[in-house]
Formats: structure tokens, C-alpha cells, sequence
């Protein structure tokens, strides 16, 4: 019985840490758009159809090659950089969950 209670602890210290692993934060290089547009805006200027889209509720997104992330972030200054760097190369760091980065920074890349 004793080692049966010490093998299901073991078991879930073990999935505990595999699921901590998986949640560590990584840096992604990319477009800054919107999650309407993606890679392909409707608009000349990238930056001016990224922040309309927003304006009407679109999230933003990280184009990285054919991929697309939406960002997902309630930290001001993240939202104020994302703003600024609309339509341009970005360094994202975030935890990524499927097709969505929860943001943690973002930075111009260079």
C-alpha cells in the first residue's frame, strides 16, 4: 500500500514538471499584423490596415514564415509596443499554446 501512494506521487511530480517545461517562455522573430489579415493586408500600409484592424477588435498577430500567432497580452507597454512596431520586424517573448503567444515582451528586432 505504502509503495502504491509513493508511486502516485511520483507519477504526478512527474507530470507536474513536464507540464512546468512546457510552459517556458520563448522568443519568436516576426511581422507584427492582425489576426484579420495575417500575412496578407488589405490595405498598402501594413501598419495603418494592423491598426485598423485592431481598432475594431481584431487581436494582434505574429507572422513568422507561414505561420501565423495571435498575441494575447494585458501588459500596457506590451500593447504599446505592439502598436508601434505595427507592420514592421519584432522580437516576441511569450509562452506559446497552439497557434497563440500569451506575450510577455516585445522588442524591435534588428
Amino acid at each position: 500500500m505504502r509503495s502504491q501512494k509513493f508511486s502516485v506521487i511520483a507519477l504526478l511530480s512527474i507530470a507536474v514538471t513536464i507540464t512546468i517545461a512546457a510552459a517556458k517562455a520563448q522568443t519568436f522573430t516576426g511581422e507584427i499584423s492582425d489576426s484579420m489579415c495575417g500575412a496578407k493586408h488589405m490595405m498598402a500600409n501594413k501598419a495603418d490596415c494592423t491598426r485598423a484592424c485592431i481598432s475594431k477588435g481584431s487581436n494582434y498577430s505574429l507572422v513568422v514564415g507561414d505561420k501565423v500567432y495571435t498575441l494575447q497580452t494585458n501588459d500596457k507597454a506590451a500593447l504599446d509596443q505592439l502598436n508601434t512596431l505595427a507592420g514592421e520586424n519584432a522580437k516576441v517573448t511569450g509562452t506559446a499554446t497552439g497557434d497563440t503567444i500569451e506575450v510577455s515582451k516585445v522588442v524591435p528586432a534588428k
